[in-house]
């Protein structure tokens, strides 16, 4: 990704400034959003703020309260437990199709962004924490590509909040990074040998490790 960000339309760079304060915490959870508050803030006018809502909206991250107005989204715990119980059914099955359909520019894909996250582990700052976020959703979105079935794709942007799975990353002890680093390269290793078994198997060890991250964190 530019550091750049200058030449990108409006509504993009309102979505990224909106979305990074929620992760390195400058907007806390419950706070309340207005468009003209964002505006004067992000210097740029309201509508693109409010397309940049609306995304924030649809990804977890921002929800709507009475009327129009909007806050950070919560983390409930009850929320997280169901998502992380849903990534656990859909997320080997996810894998170890990508073992069996995956191309080889989508292995090389998957690969350097396992590397990405490694490089930037543990991480020593926000731009680090972010990121690892941003690789990290980006490669699980390229391991559903992968598994070639637009069904499966849909099924995981429909019941998968990338939001709240982004923003868990801050509870992470550095030893829990480096591990799920490491998954991350097992993952891929296991799908470019293309053995469905193991992929599933090492898809199933990560989200598992991550959900006991989050409860140990409680």
């Amino acid at each position: 990704m530019p550091s750049d960000t200058t030449t990108l339309p409006a509504s993009e760079r309102a979505y990224r400034r909106i979305r990074d304060e929620i992760l390195n915490g400058e907007l806390s959870a419950g706070e309340r959003l207005t468009e003209q508050r964002l505006a004067a803030h992000l210097g740029i006018s309201r509508t693109p703020v409010r397309d940049a809502l609306k995304r924030l909206i649809h990804e977890g991250f921002v929800e709507r309260g009475n009327g129009y107005s909007t806050r950070v989204a919560p983390l409930e715990t009850s929320e997280i437990d169901q998502i992380y119980e849903l990534r656990a059914m859909l997320e080997p099955y996810a894998a170890r199709r990508a073992a069996q359909h995956a191309s080889v520019d989508q292995i090389e894909r998957l690969r350097q962004l396992a590397q990405r996250m490694t490089d930037r582990t543990p991480p020593r700052n926000d731009e680090d924490y972010n990121t690892i976020s941003k690789a990290n959703e980006a490669f699980h979105r390229t391991l559903y590509e992968a598994a070639a079935s637009p069904r499966l794709v849909y099924i995981m942007a429909t019941v998968i909040d990338v939001g709240i799975v982004a923003r868990t990353y801050h509870q992470y002890t550095d030893r829990d990074l480096i591990r799920s680093a490491a998954h991350h390269h097992e993952i891929v290793d296991a799908i470019s040998a293309r053995a469905p078994d193991w992929a599933a198997s090492a898809m199933m060890s990560h989200v598992l490790a991550a959900q006991a991250c989050l409860v140990q964190g409680d």
